[in-house]
């Protein structure tokens, strides 16, 4: 860019996902229905949390902010990704791969302290329930918010300092849909063996470190409960399922594509495209089916959205 990084690679250049037309159609038709299902599953959630006020609580606030963030997840890759299918000529330009790879991880990074926020709510819903509205009061609430997108930014900002001023002087073809630090790295006409060093450092253990630290809270706040009351450890275990799944599909695809020793192509592509189509998509309907009040209050939502339609 401008020689600022004394790179001569104006483009990138996507190899995507596959050459057979047969399963281009495919996954251009499975990935639209995704993509549009993901945004307004997500947008239905954001829409029911703040049109009920019996939804105005720390837990649903932080829901609505998660699918906030699951529509940015879905958005960073996946209209191009969809738009390049049956495209010959897959290319993107430099500053926009380096906006790509600060999206996906700004969003990364937001959303993984989200669900350490989740976390920290439902142990102190089931475990200090008597003070749950004290500890978990609109100033927490913001304070969660406010250090997502701190440590978001920051995460970010300190994955483009590995690869702005990388020199980039010969091969531009990356054998993925999109951007990323682990690709990009390997096009750069230097040694990179240390940078891919930290860069598994930075994102693969602390995707690997966030995801056991989760599980352990969660098995804790369950050991807790079932000290206190057996009855109540069925009702916990319901609750915390949800969560558990959430964090698993989050951090699953993370941990394989950063710290997997032997990585694949197609393995990845598959990784990455579970995690920018599915994984919202998922999060909506899970957080959907198996929560009671989110399905009654959507449902006066939609009625209340019909006989809109019908009065106008």
């Amino acid at each position: 860019m401008d020689g600022t990084n004394h790179s001569t690679v104006s483009e990138f250049v996507f190899l995507g996902l596959t050459n057979s037309w047969e399963i281009q159609l495919l996954l251009f038709v499975f990935s639209s229905i995704l993509y549009v299902a993901s945004l307004m599953g997500n947008s239905l959630i954001i829409i029911t949390v703040t049109s009920d006020h019996h939804l105005h609580s720390p837990l649903y606030f932080q829901l609505a902010i998660l699918s906030f963030i699951d529509m940015g997840v879905s958005s960073v890759t996946s209209p191009k990704m969809i738009y390049d299918l049956f495209r010959k000529h897959k290319v993107i330009s430099f500053s926009g791969c380096i906006t790509q790879i600060f999206f996906i991880h700004l969003t990364g990074g937001v959303e993984m302290v989200l669900l350490f926020a989740m976390a920290f709510d439902r142990y102190v819903a089931i475990c200090k329930p008597l003070h749950y509205l004290t500890i978990m009061n609109p100033r927490m609430c913001i304070f969660f918010l406010v250090t997502a997108w701190t440590i978001g930014l920051i995460h970010s900002i300190a994955q483009l300092a590995f690869v702005v001023n990388l020199p980039f002087c010969g091969p531009n073809e990356l054998d993925s849909f999109y951007c990323d630090l682990s690709w990009l790295i390997k096009l750069a006409c230097t040694d990179t063996y240390r940078l891919e060093f930290m860069v598994t450092a930075n994102s693969g253990f602390i995707s690997l470190g966030s995801f056991f630290i989760l599980i352990i809270s969660y098995i804790f706040i369950l050991v807790t409960v079932q000290k206190r009351s057996s009855g109540g450890s069925s009702k916990a275990f319901s609750t915390l399922s949800t969560h558990v799944m959430v964090v698993i599909l989050f951090f699953g695809p993370c941990i394989f594509v950063y710290t997997w020793p032997h990585p694949t192509s197609h393995l990845d592509k598959f990784l990455a495209l579970f995690d920018a189509l599915l994984t919202p998509f998922l999060n909506s309907v899970i957080y959907t089916l198996r929560n009671i009040d989110m399905r009654v209050s959507m449902r006066k939502v939609c009625r209340q959205f019909i006989i809109y339609r019908r009065i106008s």
